[in-house]
């Protein structure tokens, strides 16, 4: 392993404190015939810590769905996790027999998916998919995933819980089925959640309410979570620590007051200028390159086409993962100076 990338630390919890879930190395390919394989993930290395809510933003394609998918071992298909490792509470994942593989998911790792619809079964009361969940993975009696289930109902702010037990997902409205879906993430009481840009298709009042109660719950609950969304404002107000992703790498990792006050990466302030409503600061700092032009990891910085501070030695030599200030890394030969 590279040495900058081998002293790397990422610390929230106290010092001595043991990551939730470790990754180094992760590396993942999309096969094709007769040419070389699409790299999508790019021998990430970062760290979550125990209850910290990290947050990982990026454009559609930068392989956010593809991490969060491989962090329980289902890389989208006929995608492969060809090297790295994922250490989660001790234990190398990727090693892991597939019956312990499913003991893992749902009981100590859960996701909450974008498309809530799709993922709950339209045949099946929305009650006895929360309780199934709970007689699959903690080992308890009809009864009591029923109890459970209503309990779920009720953290999750569902009205009317004990009616809403019969309900079928196409008789709820899209806020109450994203609750429910994240009342099956948690009614195990999971300590790692992934949720994969699972806000993105409600309108701004529900989203708040949603992600209040997300993070109410992942408090409660003593959950860690990796939280992904291409909404860089939301990561303000939600997550204790951000890392921007663009083409399989992460190029910029930060606590929140730092990331927000001193983003030090091309890439992260390209990203905080499309939300501004200053024109001549979103035209200077959105410039659209050739696209296609990754490097996976070879012969120059993936950004270098789009970016408005490229100079010849980013196109030639790709840029390690740095410490520019303590716990604020960037990926790029030229950070922003503040």
């Amino acid at each position: 392993m590279d040495e900058t990338l081998a002293r790397l630390t990422y610390t929230l919890a106290p010092e001595g404190t043991e990551a939730m879930i470790s990754v180094r190395g992760l590396k993942v390919e999309f096969p094709f015939i007769n040419r070389p394989p699409a790299v999508a993930l790019q021998s990430l290395d970062f760290d979550i810590q125990p209850g910290e809510i990290f947050g990982l933003v990026g454009e559609s394609g930068a392989g956010k769905t593809t991490l969060a998918r491989s962090l329980l071992c289902l890389p989208p298909e006929p995608g492969r996790i060809v090297s790295g490792e994922i250490v989660f509470e001790g234990r190398n994942v990727l090693r892991l027999d597939p019956d312990e593989l499913r003991r893992l998911r749902g009981r100590r790792m859960s996701m909450i998916v974008p498309n809530p619809r799709g993922e709950l079964n339209p045949l099946q009361p929305i009650g006895a998919q929360i309780a199934t969940m709970a007689r699959v993975h903690l080992d308890v009696d009809r009864d009591s995933a029923r109890e459970m289930a209503l309990r779920m109902l009720r953290a999750v702010q569902i009205s009317d819980p004990e009616r809403r037990m019969g309900a079928f997902a196409h008789e709820l409205s899209g806020g109450m089925a994203q609750r429910v879906v994240i009342a099956i993430a948690l009614v195990c009481s999971p300590s790692f959640v992934v949720s994969d840009d699972a806000t993105s298709g409600l309108d701004v009042t529900v989203q708040a309410q949603v992600l209040d109660l997300l993070r109410r719950l992942a408090r409660e609950r003593g959950s860690s979570m990796l939280f992904i969304t291409r909404d860089i404002g939301i990561t303000a107000h939600f997550c204790d620590r951000i890392a921007v992703m663009y083409q399989g790498n992460i190029m910029e990792i930060a606590k929140r007051e730092e990331f927000f006050f001193r983003p030090r990466h091309p890439y992260t302030v390209m990203l905080m200028a499309a939300f501004s409503y200053n024109q001549k600061l979103r035209r200077m700092w959105s410039r659209i390159g050739p696209a296609g032009l990754a490097t996976n990891g070879i012969g120059g910085c993936s950004y270098s086409a789009r970016c408005p501070l490229t100079q010849k030695r980013c196109e030639i030599q790709e840029p390690a993962l740095i410490e520019v200030a303590p716990g604020h890394f960037v990926r790029c030969h030229f950070p922003i100076a503040r």
